[in-house]
């Protein structure tokens, strides 16, 4: 199968890192002079939801010291691919799911990569999975990385 874009959910963790290596993969397999996939580096940093439960709100600002060090993700993986591929990187903010499905429909992209476990079982309790979320949504194949 030729992908042309292919959409890798990247978030520092350890499976996000096997992912983007499978994408970049992918992507120099199909890689041709005449057509060259385009791969697109996506980082979503966690936007927080307003209906946490009163409990939940000492993790919120545990992780609101962690949104500058967010904006940095995507500058660790420009040394990772080669400079030779088609590479567009972009940084969004929302719910991690709904913002990789979106621009996955939007910008017609013909795969998602992502891992199958992202920032830890802490975030999974309060937020579900978020690749569950994707792989149920997407109108294009999705490939899960363990």
């Amino acid at each position: 199968m030729i992908f042309s874009k292919v959409l890798v959910a990247y978030d520092g963790s350890n499976l996000s890192k096997k992912a983007l290596d499978k994408a970049i993969a992918i992507v120099k397999e199909k890689y041709d002079y005449l057509v060259a996939p385009q791969l697109i580096v996506m980082h979503v940093i966690q936007a927080p939801s307003y209906s946490y439960a009163a409990s939940a709100a000492p993790y919120y600002f545990s992780n609101v010291s962690h949104m500058e060090t967010d904006t940095k993700v995507l500058d660790e993986v420009k040394f990772k691919i080669p400079s030779t591929l088609n590479v567009i990187y972009v940084t969004s903010r929302g719910q991690p799911a709904h913002s990789i499905l979106e621009y996955a429909h939007e910008n017609n992209c013909d795969l998602i990569v992502m891992g199958s476990r992202g920032l830890g079982a802490i975030r999974e309790f309060f937020l579900g999975s978020v690749s569950h979320n994707v792989v149920q949504n997407s109108k294009v194949p999705v490939l899960v990385v363990k």
